[in-house]
């Protein structure tokens, strides 16, 4: 029986998912790669550890499914987009990857933001640059380890790493190669944009593109004695997470908005014009003439997240002796204090916002009579109200008419229609668990011909997902507590940079 393997490597894990060609899961496994963070901002990891993570989860998925590794017919490989993965003439690493939450460039990608780069690059490459972007990370390389940056032969996505590993050739796919380096008119690669960031020098270093549902190679014999998958196995080139989330919850389309709650808020919709905003990535889609537009920011779930391991650990730690969750007593008590009106905002600007500068995270209107589970409904809350910032910022430029969410916290359907409520608009939660992997393996079946494209989803979307219609009393609540936040916001930036000098005064 013929079935697909997408791979989904995140910043955190890294799994392996075999679904049939009807899109259902037979067999997934996981493996955490951890991160390097030598010092402040730098945050790394070792390729070839991210590959033998990898190549362990393919081996236990594949034998999970119980079935000949001759039966999966394509394989597709979607990781963390943005960040830089180099390979020196031995192609091997040279050096650790630097991931997308590696911020060491950020006053490289400052400098050009307060200059006249940032427009040259907005209307070239349809995007601003910034710290995590190839061309800043590549740029600070360049200056600061001028031996390592002259050493380069290759530099590539994350996902690209794992491409090669499995089949031995070395290229990218269109959405990939438009993270800093394309003319967002023609959608291919300019010579412009890697002058623009003083990288003339890489041009004739730059990974070939291929469209995602190409076949870009084939499982090395290698590859097969380390993974169990067969040798010979079609590798197609697979694409960037956010675009391949997108697509995995049926988000990826002209008038939807495709909401993934995860480590980032990311928030995206297709056209078939380029629109270029400083407030999101204009990019390229899957296929020619596809272009889309990503708001984001490093301030989603990772706010709960964080809340929940370090102020509820021995509460999870006990929930889980029991063998039950620690998510769902704090889902009692987001719901009792969903019942009642509240004081309280949080920023969920733990790990970034979508400003420039300096950020932090805040609570505010907290008193006494507050407990947790106020606060719990604050995050989520908070976390919704950043992403009306991008949704809105889309709305605007592109009028999409429905979102379609997915993400840890959308499981609670009180956080889906939270969601319809704060962005009022109707929010359709899917119930797909491995949303990214998916979206490779659309590609990897479509490929193959097994689907038409890669949007000729098999599923029946009317069984998997849950649509919320918004509230208008609640969604006036939240209009108003909406524009209370946003207040607070403004008068937040320039208290945030006394802030940050606060915690690097010497004491």
């Amino acid at each position: 029986m013929a079935s697909i393997l997408g791979i989904d490597s995140g910043l955190t894990v890294t799994k392996a998912v075999i679904f049939d060609i009807d899109g259902r899961v037979l067999s997934v496994a996981r493996r955490r790669i951890p991160q390097i963070i030598r010092k402040p901002r730098h945050v790394e990891r070792d390729m070839e550890l991210m590959w033998t993570a990898t190549a362990e989860a393919i081996r236990e998925a594949v034998d999970g499914t119980g079935r000949p590794a001759g039966d999966i017919i394509a394989i597709a490989a979607t990781a963390h987009g943005d960040g830089i993965y180099l390979l020196g003439r031995d192609n091997r690493p040279l050096g650790p990857a630097i991931l997308s939450l590696d911020t060491r460039a950020i006053d490289v990608a400052d400098q050009w933001n307060s200059g006249e780069v940032a427009e040259q690059s907005l209307s070239l490459t349809g995007q601003y640059p910034h710290a995590a972007a190839p061309s800043a990370i590549l740029r600070w390389i360049k200056e600061n380890e001028p031996e390592r940056f002259s050493a380069i032969a290759h530099f590539m996505a994350a996902k690209d790493w794992l491409r090669y590993r499995l089949c031995g050739t070395i290229g990218t796919d269109r959405t990939e190669a438009s993270t800093s380096f394309t003319d967002v008119q023609s959608q291919t690669y300019t010579e412009a944009a890697f002058a623009l960031f003083g990288l003339e020098a890489l041009w004739g270093k730059r990974p070939p593109v291929a469209s995602s549902v190409d076949v870009v190679g084939h499982v090395t014999g290698q590859t097969a004695r380390q993974t169990g998958l067969l040798e010979g196995t079609p590798v197609v080139a697979g694409l960037h997470d956010v675009t391949a989330s997108a697509l995995g919850i049926g988000g990826y389309r002209a008038g939807v908005v495709a909401i993934v709650a995860g480590t980032y808020s990311i928030n995206e919709t297709v056209s078939s014009k380029p629109k270029v905003d400083a407030r999101w990535f204009c990019r390229n889609g899957i296929l020619p003439g596809e272009w889309n537009s990503m708001s984001i920011s490093p301030a989603s779930t990772a706010n709960y997240d964080w809340f929940i391991e370090r102020l509820c650990a021995e509460e999870a730690k006990a929930a889980e002796q029991a063998g039950e969750s620690v998510h769902a007593l704090i889902a009692e008590e987001f719901a009792t204090s969903a019942k009642k009106a509240s004081s309280v905002i949080f920023h969920p600007y733990l790990f970034g916002s979508p400003f420039t500068g300096a950020s932090s995270a805040g609570l505010f209107g907290l008193n006494a009579w507050h407990d947790r589970g106020d606060i719990v409904r604050a995050i989520i809350e908070g976390i919704a109200f950043n992403h009306r910032i991008h949704v809105d910022a889309l709305r605007d430029g592109f009028s999409p008419g429905t979102a379609r969410l997915t993400g840890g916290i959308s499981r609670n359907p009180a956080v889906a229609g939270l969601f319809a409520d704060i962005l009022g608009m109707p929010v359709a939660a899917t119930k797909t668990e491995e949303a990214a992997a998916w979206g490779a393996a659309l590609c990897a079946g479509a490929g193959m011909g097994v689907y038409a494209s890669p949007t000729d989803d098999p599923r029946d979307f009317g069984e998997i997902e849950t649509i919320h219609q918004p509230d208008p009393e609640r969604c006036a609540a939240y209009e108003t507590k909406y524009q209370v936040f946003l207040e607070l916001t403004d008068a937040m930036k320039p208290i945030w940079p006394k802030l940050q000098n606060l915690a690097s005064s010497a004491h």
